[in-house]
């Protein structure tokens, strides 16, 4: 017999006060705590719908944050977490293994590009690249080049908030708080081609820009020399900014530029691995190979955490043989019962035929989301697969951007609450100019772009009215 004991159901106001009390939120202001009525509290989440509460229902555009990737409610993967967790709840694969993580590297590995054969699982997206970090300065030093430690990302890219991964990140608010975090991290521009001519870049074409925004890294390689770069870490779409996609040829031309200076090249996959662009992994959609990827969010549809580190034949030879090892790890990663869901989720992109659906309904998605363009307040419209932003400028004319304490009256001041009001959870950003970004769960179609579409359009023609 089965005992169990059920939480006692709470009123809004207990959980208020809770949350009041103890809950530190993050990445956000714990002054709508203290000092406000109060935060939105989701209790349900079925399809690409979730419910609050107080029980309203909303659109959620952004798969809770970019995870959600089969949608909610999926008994099937609650059951899988149940199964494995009654048969091994838990073990560490530090020296020992077991079946679900063994079986997940090997169908990850088959999905993965060329000879990237090897998995080293953490438990989310910062720790697969600081794992990315570490394993490229070590690589080198045992390759006998200990002066190859320092990295490139690009402007306002986010990697991750470990010390690692912060000095990869390009976002200097995020990091000014944390310093000196740790050392070696340089910037170049980013491929947002509507702001090109910001950056003194060409604006003729798109493949013009790609050349030269990839060429500022072989800058960046040749100004800190060589033979000390260890590294270049790229999102294939740039989420941080508004989802900046590559244009033709630029990661080939990137490739390149790696393979000449004899640095390697990370593709941070954690947004945009497992269908957020229509392929298992987004490397394969623009046609470059990596030495490593970086996965998280989306492997488990969020149903149990986890993360890794996808690594090529090449970097893992000198660990093959003899007493070297990777003395790093978690306690977590590759955690039986997460393993035993990414498994089930992966049965269901297969069976669904997810990222085939979003490779076909991916420009239904855009069409829909450019009709926004004929509003004042939408200068740009961009992104790839069921990853888009929506540029927001002062005048469409000049692209003129919002100042400091405009932005903060737009998108915390009204946009946030007012599209969450109407129906929609989204992002409203401005780690760089200010944005709407959506990343809807892959189960979605036509009829909720055009119902994404209508409530956007009414929420915006209301902010410009208010500007």
């Amino acid at each position: 017999m089965s005992i169990t004991t059920a939480r006692p159901a709470r009123t809004e106001a207990e959980l208020q006060q809770m949350a009041k009390d103890h809950l530190w939120m993050h990445f956000a202001r714990q002054s709508v705590m203290t000092e406000g009525p109060g935060v939105p509290i989701i209790t349900k989440g079925e399809g690409h719908h979730i419910w609050d509460s107080q029980g309203r229902k909303y659109i959620d555009g952004l798969a809770g944050l970019f995870v959600v990737a089969a949608g909610h409610g999926r008994k099937r993967l609650a059951q899988a977490a149940a199964k494995q967790a009654e048969e091994l709840a838990f073990f560490p694969i530090w020296s020992y293994a077991h079946p679900a993580a063994i079986e997940l590297a090997d169908r990850i590995a088959d999905h993965a590009p060329g000879d990237l054969n090897k998995v080293f699982f953490s438990t989310g997206g910062g720790e697969a690249v600081e794992t990315a970090f570490k394993l490229a300065k070590y690589y080198w030093k045992l390759q006998g080049k200990p002066t190859k430690h320092k990295v490139i990302s690009r402007a306002v890219a986010y990697h991750g908030t470990p010390q690692g991964a912060l000095a990869i990140t390009g976002i200097p608010a995020m990091k000014s708080m944390f310093e000196p975090v740790t050392p070696g991290g340089f910037r170049v521009p980013n491929t947002n081609f509507y702001r090109a001519s910001d950056m003194g870049a060409p604006t003729g074409s798109l493949e013009e820009f790609g050349v030269w925004a990839a060429d500022r890294i072989e800058e960046m390689i040749q100004f800190e020399g060589p033979d000390t770069v260890a590294a270049v870490f790229l999102e294939p779409v740039q989420n941080s900014g508004g989802c900046f996609p590559p244009p033709p040829g630029y990661f080939q031309r990137v490739r390149e530029i790696c393979d000449r200076y004899d640095v390697l090249l990370v593709s941070d996959e954690v947004i945009c691995a497992f269908g957020r662009i229509g392929h298992m992994f987004a490397c394969d959609a623009y046609g470059y190979q990596p030495d490593m990827i970086t996965f998280a969010k989306a492997v488990t549809s969020g149903y149990s955490p986890l993360g890794g580190t996808i690594v090529s034949d090449r970097i893992y030879e000198p660990f093959a043989h003899g007493d070297t090892a990777f003395y790093h790890g978690y306690t977590f990663g590759g955690h039986p019962v997460s393993a035993a869901v990414a498994l089930e989720n992966l049965d269901i992109f297969e069976e669904e035929g997810l990222l085939e659906r979003v490779r076909e309904n991916s420009p239904i998605f855009r069409s829909t989301l450019e009709k926004l363009t004929d509003l004042p307040i939408v200068g740009d419209v961009r992104g790839d697969g069921y990853f888009f932003g929506i540029e927001l400028v002062k005048d469409k004319s000049t692209k003129e951007t919002f100042d400091d304490d405009e932005s903060e009256r737009l998108l915390r001041g009204f946009l946030s609450k007012a599209l969450f009001d109407a129906g929609l959870y989204c992002r409203a950003d401005d780690r760089g100019d200010p944005v709407i970004q959506l990343a809807p769960p892959l189960t979605i179609g036509p009829s909720e772009f055009d119902e994404i579409e209508q409530i956007l359009r009414s929420v915006l023609t209301e902010a410009w009215t208010r500007l």
